[in-house]
């Protein structure tokens, strides 16, 4: 059997198959997928989740987009960008969350 992932060790038990969905179809295979490179799709689901001030879901993927080569200075800059596009409080509330991410590096 393999290792339970993040979603299934927390919700698996109560939500077996959006646990499943996750690891299968989500990180299974739309991550997997040639199209974008894994350093791109990070930077796109960084950039979704600062819109959309998804702040529960950043930290995860902003670790996820530093071990899939995106680099704190563009990181940063991505956030300062969003800025104009999104709105200053959904970065500045991003930017707090990668703050501390980086500071657990």
């Amino acid at each position: 059997m393999a290792e339970r992932s993040a979603v299934g060790k927390m919700y698996g038990d109560f939500a077996p198959k959006l646990a499943e969905l996750t690891d299968d179809v989500l990180f299974g295979d739309v991550w997997e997928r040639p199209g974008l490179a894994k350093r791109d799709r990070s930077l796109a689901t960084i950039s979704a989740l600062i819109a959309l001030n998804r702040t529960e879901q950043l930290p995860f993927h902003v670790r996820r987009g530093l071990d899939n080569g995106v680099a704190r200075d563009e990181m940063i800059e991505l956030i300062t960008h969003l800025a104009f596009y999104c709105g200053w409080p959904n970065a500045m509330s991003a930017l707090r969350v990668v703050k501390e991410e980086f500071e657990k590096r």
